[in-house]
């Protein structure tokens, strides 16, 4: 059955999903020196990447996560790095529900959400990552498929 449902997460992802599989395609060919692995059926690229993200099948994954000061000695940055895997399989749950949607469904209000300085000073000023509804609801599916812990609360 696991079997079953890894080769259907594939296709579904591969086909329905297909616009942001191309484009985790692309970025995975652009980074085939990094290590990777398989990760529920999803082909996870580790990196020092300042980011990571999702892209339908692909996950990218950095092994630096930021974290806020508050977190630092509490959290370990490998246990931090793997709450965040988790997070970035939600998204590929997401990719699966939206389809041909989820990048502008998803991906764009979720980068901006990462990446825009007026959610970023909001962030440093205490608001935790999943406050978002995109980050929110990933760190939720994420938790749900895999049965792991993912970053809920984290203030990055």
């Amino acid at each position: 059955m696991k079997t079953l449902r890894r080769v259907l997460y594939i296709l579904l992802q591969c086909t329905w999903g297909f616009p942001q599989t191309l484009l985790g395609l692309t970025v995975f060919l652009c980074n085939l020196r990094r290590r990777h692995f398989l990760y529920h059926g999803a082909v996870v690229t580790e990196g020092d990447f300042p980011w990571s993200a999702s892209f339908g099948l692909f996950l990218f994954v950095t092994t630096r996560p930021m974290r806020d000061k508050r977190h630092k000695g509490r959290i370990p940055c490998f246990q931090m790095a793997r709450c965040l895997l988790v997070h970035e399989y939600g998204h590929t749950i997401q990719s699966l529900l939206f389809g041909p949607l989820y990048l502008m469904v998803m991906g764009i209000p979720s980068a901006a959400w990462g990446f825009l300085p007026c959610f970023r000073r909001k962030r440093q000023r205490g608001a935790a990552y999943s406050d978002f509804f995109t980050e929110r609801w990933a760190n939720l599916l994420g938790e749900w498929v895999t049965g792991e812990k993912s970053m809920q609360g984290a203030v990055i």
